[in-house]
């Protein structure tokens, strides 16, 4: 079954589906292990794990699809990878459709910004024309290797160009064979209602904490007509917090012994990773 089929499958339930951001080796093992149907890859994780640098168009093509191939053979379920606006013309677009199938994703996101693009829920960002959004749109849906991808098409013309404009692009790229339709940012209940009623097809909720977008819970979106609800950074944020406290105290007190409560047991390590101490 190819990972569209999947995708759709998975689909089917009549509740949300509630993808897992993960961004390297272990988060990828513990979303599995945490049950998660279907799976994310971002940039903004990936730029901050892998290079320790914000979403700003600085992550390249090869470098998201290299971790793309680290990550989806940890995991038998679907995992959606983080395509930004293709990486260039269609030409770029062709290309990262073949590294990413290559790599074992399940679909990708791919976006209508200006490159090099910014993180959704930064100011400043800008649109292409909607024109060389969809083109890019049908080259994945045309391609042999595309036709098996799940293809989200993402918009931030929201912040850029109004609500008129993203729901015009979301039909527009509803049209042109998105499976899913992903506009980015909206800053109210009352955005969120408007995009789930006017929006075609299948909907995606970014749920990023201390971002723009109200934080609902998987239900309240589903009511509102979201099918797909992302959480992208909660993890890589849970995580860092968890980091920083732990350099704190090793640099001051020298040793965690006082504080081993705060550590995943090295049992449990093991077993994630596959392990065996014998």
């Amino acid at each position: 079954m190819t990972g569209r089929a999947r995708m759709h499958e998975v689909l089917r339930m009549q509740r949300p589906l509630v993808m897992g951001g993960i961004y390297d080796g272990i988060s990828a093992r513990l979303a599995h292990a945490a049950g998660f149907e279907a799976m994310f890859i971002g940039g903004f994780s990936v730029a901050a794990s892998l290079l320790g640098e914000p979403d700003v168009g600085i992550l390249t093509q090869t470098e998201m699809a290299a971790t793309a191939q680290r990550l989806c053979r940890l995991t038998d379920r679907p995992v959606l990878v983080d395509a930004d606006t293709g990486y260039g013309g269609v030409v770029n677009v062709r290309r990262t459709v073949e590294l990413y199938a290559q790599a074992g994703a399940a679909g990708l996101f791919l976006e209508d910004q200006v490159w090099p693009k910014r993180c959704g829920h930064m100011r400043g960002k800008q649109v292409v024309e909607a024109d060389e959004w969809i083109a890019k749109l049908r080259v994945v849906r045309e391609h042999p290797v595309g036709r098996d991808l799940f293809l989200v098409a993402r918009t931030d013309a929201l912040a850029v160009l109004g609500i008129d404009e993203a729901l015009r692009r979301a039909r527009a790229a509803h049209e042109a064979g998105a499976d899913a339709i992903f506009v980015e940012a909206p800053e109210s209940i009352e955005q969120l209602q408007r995009i789930g009623r006017e929006a075609p097809g299948i909907k995606v909720a970014n749920m990023v904490e201390f971002g723009r977008t109200p934080l609902l819970n998987p239900e309240e979106l589903f009511a509102l007509g979201f099918q797909i609800v992302v959480t992208p950074l909660a993890p890589m944020l849970s995580a860092a917090q968890a980091l920083e406290e732990t350099y704190r105290i090793l640099r001051t007190e020298g040793t965690l012994r006082a504080h081993l409560h705060r550590l995943l047991p090295l049992t449990r390590w093991y077993q994630l990773v596959g392990y065996r101490d014998e």
